[in-house]
């Protein structure tokens, strides 16, 4: 593993283990990410940019043995999105090169407490930069789209999660339903 990943886990890491509350852990991890997405020119190769027409790519970068985090590149080319959904879990995003634009999604009443008739609304957007930081807790979930506009040039950005990211919840908005998929792993480092 290159020292400046292995630095960004290992401390990523430490304040896991340091910080039992989700939004302090993200709070000390964006720090740990910015200066990650400067680093990232030395340690992203050929296979970490991976891109495909047809949809977003994510190439996986870490993947940790017991399941506290995972770490993906995500490469987007211009007009591609993601669904709406989740994550069951706690993040930091950062961006390496182009503008991600992140559209959020909210309950109206709270908490979603089953798969269907679930009545969401657009919330803001939030356009992110090279070298921009986000984060997000789940409360009771992050819920959004996150993508690149057309027009707009390919986009890298990286996404550390507090679990192995092998699934999550998609939502469709006007059914006003919720799934669980499964999107499995393409681990290409150590």
């Amino acid at each position: 593993m290159h020292p400046a990943l292995s630095e960004f886990v290992d401390g990523a890491k430490r304040e896991i283990d340091r910080l039992p509350d989700v939004a302090d852990r993200v709070d000390a991890i964006a720090p740990l990410m910015q200066r990650l997405t400067q680093l990232a020119p030395e340690f992203l190769g050929p296979e970490h940019r991976q891109s495909d027409p047809a949809h977003y790519r994510r190439n996986a970068i870490y993947l940790c043995p017991d399941d506290k985090l995972s770490l993906y590149a995500l490469v987007w080319l211009p007009g591609q999105w993601t669904p709406v959904h989740d994550h069951g879990s706690w993040g930091v995003v950062g961006v390496v090169d182009g503008f991600l634009e992140e559209r959020a999604y909210m309950c109206p009443h709270g908490e979603i407490c089953a798969d269907s008739g679930i009545a969401l609304k657009r919330g803001g957007v939030v356009l992110l930069n090279p070298g921009a930081v986000t984060s997000f807790v789940p409360n009771p979930d992050h819920i959004h789209m996150t993508g690149v506009a057309a027009g707009r040039p390919t986009c890298v950005s990286l996404h550390l999660y507090g679990r192995n990211m092998s699934s999550f919840h998609m939502y469709d908005v006007a059914a006003g339903t919720r799934r669980r998929i499964d999107v499995g792993h393409h681990k290409t480092t150590d």
